[in-house]
């Protein structure tokens, strides 16, 4: 057995020494902590009521900067309709009554010189006339910031005696008034800075805190509320930056101590605990909720991008400097650019043809402006790499972020190149099976014509005949006066029939000859003269009487008068053919024009075409402008339906109904030739 063991002093004295080091150093953390607590609970305090001190200053400036303004659209209302002195000093006075923090609003004219004033009834102020029309007094000056910004100025702050011996610091407002664009004068309208404390920011004060407005100095013009005092002031302050002038509100808060836990150890101890427990669990939860975040954005991301590869549309976003923030592979595709090409620009785009830069540049510049484009998208030509032009259709919207932010604008392009040609070839059809309408009535007109022109030629025939017979009767350098005057009558004869042959042949040639669709001013006697020769023909074989009528004094009709023609001769020879009946009886074919419906903004004429034929049966009605629909076996079905398209591309309308006793009212209207502004 061993003997116990022994230790020196000093050794004992270091074990103590280690010992009380340990708790030493224990304690110094418990303390540090606990001081780190306390300090923090106290900056963590001062910082809430920091933030609502300033949250408040901020609604204060806000609920003042709100109150200005109504007030100048108040006083704008006061010369609403041009009023009279009178009536201007009643309603004056009705809005201090309203507005306490307004003590006088005065009328001046141009001059300055005071036409009708008002006094608030709440308070007495001795106002001195003459010093306030000086040119160097406060309203005076800003009068002329106003007229020097055509808007309302402020003047700076300056003492104002009362009645009862006090004072207080007072403020200009200058609004100037105009009539026609011309200057009429001014309204000034004096604040009271210690009534706009109480009327527009005492409400939300509470029973700890101070509102005043200050100089830049710090001096105070004017103070509101009686403050509790405390440990500690907090300040906050907000810039009222007015036209003219500048003010500061300053609003100030006391408060006591922050309040800590009675055991403080303990509430240390305990909340750590809690913390660090509660730590490690948001740590999880937030890592796990940042990992799926991460996953679902990039199946985002990847969906994005493959749905913009998909698209046949080209999109494109640009800020609110004008650069291209973003680009999608169609648009890229569209215009032959790479993204590196096209990302950043902004004043010229490598796409823009260069003869429309200009006209470019100032519509970007008035969509940065404002100005919002049309919903349904407008058309544009846009240059590829390689210098060729192709129309693209634009469809443009603001871009809002997360925030509700304006931030730029995103732009859709559509590429109508195909469109176009389309569009192009479905015009060209049509007008081949026009041309092709007008060729199949000339031929079922050939007939006629035939007949029409053997009376004219056989009658050159004879009258020529008849002539060379009177020349070859007549012995050379014999020739009576006598035979000299047949023979001239014969060729007069001649002229005459050739020149009717020629307008028959003319009339045709007219009507058949392709030119292009040109609107002109025509009168509507004209267009009935042009097709009359070609009725004619088919009406004195169908034993059809045509009747004309057009209202006197009737004005042009805007319009294209070869396709105009060639309806109104589709709907008689239509409206000939449903006569073609040995038991109708008497054929009358009328034609009439009259004014139409018509308002201040738009003028019509009307043409109607009435037949006494058999009418048109309600199976037929319902397919009646259908192409390629007849009820003849020689017809192609083309001709009323070719008449609507015509009268729709006027802007008019092609109807029909009943005609009594029988027969049908065929009717469409043109629109009228408008004067041109002077």
């Amino acid at each position: 057995m061993m003997p116990p063991r022994h230790r020196t002093p000093w050794q004992r004295w270091r074990s103590a020494w280690r010992r009380w080091s340990l708790w030493t150093l224990l304690v110094v953390l418990v303390v540090s902590m606990l001081v780190t607590l306390v300090w923090l609970a106290g900056r963590y305090e001062a910082s809430q009521v920091q933030s609502r001190l300033e949250r408040d200053a901020a609604d204060a400036g806000s609920d003042i900067r709100s109150a200005l303004s109504r007030n100048v659209q108040s006083l704008q209302a006061l010369q609403a309709g041009d009023p009279g002195l009178l009536a201007w000093e009643v309603n004056a006075a009705e809005l201090l009554r309203q507005r306490r923090e307004l003590v006088r609003i005065e009328w001046r004219d141009v001059n300055l010189r005071l036409r009708a004033y008002a006094q608030t009834p709440y308070r007495p102020v001795s106002w001195d006339n003459a010093s306030r029309e000086g040119s160097h007094s406060d309203a005076a000056l800003a009068c002329t910031n106003a007229r020097r910004l055509s808007a309302p100025a402020y003047s700076g702050s300056y003492f104002q005696p009362h009645g009862d011996g006090l004072g207080s610091e007072m403020m200009e407002l200058c609004l100037p008034l105009t009539n026609a664009g011309r200057p009429a004068g001014f309204l000034v309208a004096t604040y009271a800075l210690q009534e706009m404390l109480v009327d527009l920011v005492g409400h939300n004060l509470t029973r700890s805190q101070e509102a005043s407005f200050t100089e830049a100095d710090g001096t105070r013009l004017a103070v509101l509320g009686a403050a509790r005092r405390g440990t500690r002031m907090f300040t906050a302050q907000q810039l009222l930056d007015l036209p003219g002038t500048t003010l500061v509100l300053r609003m100030d808060r006391w408060h006591g101590a922050p309040n800590l836990f009675p055991n403080v150890l303990t509430a240390l101890v305990t909340a750590m605990s809690i913390a660090l427990v509660t730590v490690m669990v948001v740590l999880v939860r937030d890592n796990r909720r940042r990992l799926r975040a991460e996953r679902d954005l990039a199946d985002a991301l990847a969906f994005r991008k493959a749905m913009e590869d998909s698209l046949v549309t080209g999109l494109r976003a640009r800020d609110l400097q004008g650069r291209i923030t973003y680009v999608n592979p169609a648009f890229c595709a569209m215009v032959g650019f790479s993204p590196q090409e096209l990302l950043g620009q902004s004043t010229s785009a490598p796409y823009w043809p260069p003869e429309l830069s200009e006209e470019y540049r100032q519509r970007q510049a008035k969509r940065f402006a404002g100005g919002m484009p049309p919903r349904e998208g407008f058309e544009s030509v846009f240059m590829r790499k390689d210098g060729t032009r192709f129309p693209v259709l634009i469809i443009e919207a603001p871009l809002i972020n997360a925030y509700g932010l304006h931030t730029g604008w995103m732009s859709a392009f559509l590429d109508i190149s195909e469109q176009r040609r389309i569009e192009e070839l479905s015009r060209a059809s049509q007008e081949r099976l026009q041309a092709t309408a007008r060729l199949a009535t000339v031929g079922e007109m050939a007939s006629l014509l035939s007949h029409e022109l053997n009376q004219p030629l056989a009658a050159i025939s004879s009258y020529a005949t008849g002539s060379l017979n009177l020349l070859d009767s007549s012995v050379p350098g014999t020739a009576h006066a006598g035979d000299l005057q047949d023979v001239r009558m014969a060729m007069q004869h001649i002229a005459r029939q050739a020149e009717r042959a020629g307008r028959v042949i003319k009339s045709v040639h007219d009507f058949v000859r392709r030119r292009d669709q040109t609107r002109e001013a025509v009168p509507p006697q004209e267009l009935l003269d042009a097709i009359l020769p070609l009725i004619s023909l088919q009406a004195r074989k169908l034993g059809v009487r045509v009747q004309t009528t057009v209202e006197a004094q009737l004005p042009y009709a805007l319009c294209d008068r070869t396709m105009v023609e060639q309806v109104l001769l589709n709907l008689a020879r239509n409206a000939m053919q449903a006569m073609d009946d040995p038991a109708i009886e008497p054929r009358i074919l009328d034609i009439r024009v009259r004014r139409g419906a018509s308002n201040a903004y738009s003028s019509w004429l009307e043409f109607s075409v009435t037949d006494c034929g058999v009418g048109i049966a309600p199976e037929v009605a319902q397919q009646l402008f259908t192409p390629f629909f007849t009820t003849r076996a020689e017809g192609m079905g083309l001709g009323l339906s070719m008449c609507r398209t015509v009268v729709e591309q006027h802007g008019g309308v092609l109807a029909y109904e009943p005609h009594a006793p029988r027969g049908t009212v065929f009717t469409f209207t043109l629109p009228v030739c408008q004067p041109a502004s002077p």
